[in-house]
C-alpha cells in the first residue's frame, strides 16, 4: 500500500498531505469511496485527466489508443496512465512534473480535444475524481489503472468485478514519467501551431509506426500481455483483468 500512494502522490496528487494519507487508505481499501481534488487552493494541478465515455463497437477503446499514442509521437509526451472508472468510461491520466495553472491545463485540454477528438464532449477534464483504484459505488465495479494491452478486454464493463492486486496497480504507475515544463511548452506550441486549421483525424494505432516501449497494444494476443507483464516484473492474475 505504501509503494501505490508513493506512486500517487509522486504523479498525480497535488502534496504529500492531500489527502491525508489514513483517508487515502480507506479509499484505497473500498471502506470508503472519496471525491479527492487534484487541484490545489490557489488553482494549480499536476494532473490532468481526459476522458473517454462508452461508444458502440467499442470505438471509445479504439479513440483512446489513438490519442495515447498521438500524446507521445506527435507531442513527444510522456506515456499517460490508462484507467476504467468502474462504470461507464476509459481516462487517460497525464502527469505534470510541477503544478500547472488550471487555466494552463484547460487551454491544453482544448487543444487536444479540437486535434484529436473533437466528436467528444468539449467539457474541461474535471479536477475532482475518484482516484483508482476505488469501489464505484454505483456500478459496484472497480475502477483501476490497467495494462493497455488488457484495455480492449474492458470495454464493456469498463470495470474490474474484483480488487486489483495493490502491487500491480503500484507497478502500472512506477514506469510513468511526468510531464517537464519544457515538453509542456512544445506540446502546447504544436498543437497552436495547427489549431486554425481543420485539425485531421488522427491515424489508427495500428498504422503508426511503432516505438520501443509505451505504446498502446490494441491488438495484442494473450501471449504479447503476459509478455508484456513480465517485462513490468508483474506476475499474471487475469481473472482480476478479464471480461467475463
Amino acid at each position: 500500500m505504501e509503494k501505490l500512494i508513493a506512486e500517487l502522490r509522486r504523479l498525480y496528487l497535488p502534496d504529500s498531505q492531500h489527502p491525508a494519507t489514513a483517508a487515502l487508505e480507506d479509499h484505497l481499501r473500498a471502506n470508503t469511496t472519496l471525491a479527492i481534488d487534484l487541484a490545489t487552493n490557489t488553482s494549480m494541478a499536476r494532473a490532468l485527466v481526459l476522458d473517454f465515455p462508452r461508444l458502440p463497437d467499442e470505438q471509445h477503446w479504439l479513440l483512446l489508443c489513438e490519442v495515447a499514442n498521438a500524446l507521445q509521437q506527435d507531442l513527444k509526451l510522456p506515456a499517460p496512465a490508462v484507467s476504467v472508472n468502474g462504470a461507464d468510461k476509459y481516462n487517460l491520466w497525464l502527469s505534470f512534473a510541477q503544478p500547472v495553472p488550471l487555466a494552463r491545463l484547460r487551454r491544453l485540454h482544448a487543444l487536444l480535444h479540437q486535434a484529436y477528438f473533437a466528436d467528444l464532449d468539449a467539457a474541461p477534464g474535471a479536477t475532482v475524481v475518484e482516484l483508482p483504484p476505488c469501489l464505484h459505488q454505483g456500478s459496484g465495479l472497480w475502477a483501476a489503472f490497467i495494462n493497455p494491452a488488457m484495455g480492449a478486454s474492458l470495454a464493456g464493463d469498463l470495470g474490474l468485478e474484483m480488487p486489483p492486486p495493490i502491487s500491480a496497480q503500484a507497478a502500472f504507475l512506477h514506469g510513468l514519467d511526468s510531464i517537464t515544463a519544457e515538453q509542456f511548452e512544445h506540446a502546447l506550441q504544436v498543437l497552436d501551431a495547427e489549431a486554425p486549421a481543420a485539425a485531421p483525424a488522427p491515424q489508427a494505432a495500428a498504422t503508426r509506426q511503432a516505438s520501443p516501449s509505451g505504446l498502446l497494444l490494441q491488438h495484442a494476443t494473450l501471449e504479447d500481455i503476459v509478455a508484456e507483464l513480465h517485462r513490468r516484473n508483474i506476475e499474471p492474475t487475469l481473472r482480476h483483468v478479464l471480461g467475463k
